[in-house]
């Protein structure tokens, strides 16, 4: 990261985020919590961030999106601890990006509707929640990402084959997950994409880019029917086949837990 990118939006992104942590919830001014702005998602790579792709963390949360030391060793208790964490974030994260999926499935009848009634509050709404569900979604993926890098760095020479073994295993597993839950959030963008919408801000797309916060458009070609409309119908079955294969790998992800929670009392 770069510091030119999201010093411009710093306080009208603490004061949308309440100045609270929108990971682990910790509140407070900036001074008493020294919280930061984190980049989600994609962000162009010229110009300032526009707030739909800024968060405000603590310093904890930040140092851990950091990344960790290389060659890192850690105790038996502490290394199950962090694989447990990462377990029950991921289920978190499942629910929610299960939620962020429905809301973006519902969007085609909602502007509908808000356009046969002549109504604008409910889509206003529904859209304030479109854009702060996929940021706190794209910020818990990308602190499972982190604790994953982290068990990555670990120094495997600490620990008995039958132990690296077993981490191995989770790892995969967890990283399976993570790429499941990451195509789910992109095939809920495209909804977006597909009403001539921008997947982050949701403003009108004018081109292949977004005006407001400089995005690129998603790519919706492979959704396209042959007279050139969206098929949502597709693009929204896809979504739930992909869900169900998160909630199957969830039970490996648990299943790997178990074993390397035997391995290391072993």
């Amino acid at each position: 990261m770069t510091s030119r990118d999201w010093r411009a939006d710093r306080e009208a992104v603490f004061d949308r985020d309440a100045f609270t942590c929108r990971h682990c919830g910790t509140d407070g001014d900036d001074e008493a919590t020294a919280l930061r702005l984190y980049p989600v998602g994609d962000v162009p790579l010229e110009g300032e961030v526009h707030e739909s792709a800024l968060v405000t963390v603590c310093a904890d949360c930040f140092a851990t999106l950091e990344g960790p030391e290389p060659a890192e060793s850690m105790a038996a208790d502490d290394l199950f601890r962090l694989v447990r964490e990462t377990t029950r974030l991921q289920g978190t994260t499942i629910s929610a990006v299960a939620e962020f999926a429905s809301l973006a499935t519902s969007l085609p009848s909602t502007l509908q509707s808000a356009l046969d009634d002549g109504t604008d509050a409910d889509v206003d709404d529904t859209l304030a929640e479109y854009r702060r569900d996929r940021r706190d979604i794209l910020l818990a993926v990308a602190v499972v990402d982190a604790r994953l890098e982290r068990l990555a760095a670990l120094d495997d020479d600490a620990y008995d084959p039958e132990v690296r073994t077993a981490l191995a295993a989770f790892s995969d597993a967890a990283a399976d997950l993570q790429s499941t839950l990451r195509e789910v959030v992109a095939l809920s963008e495209t909804v977006s994409a597909g009403l001539e919408r921008c997947h982050g801000c949701f403003d009108p797309l004018e081109g292949e880019r977004c005006p407001t916060c400089g995005l690129e458009a998603r790519e919706t070609a492979d959704w396209r029917d042959e007279d050139g409309t969206l098929a949502f119908d597709r693009l929204f079955a896809t979504v739930n086949e992909r869900l169900q294969g998160a909630s199957e790998t969830t039970e490996t992800l648990t299943d790997r837990t178990t074993e390397l929670a035997e391995q290391l009392t072993a």
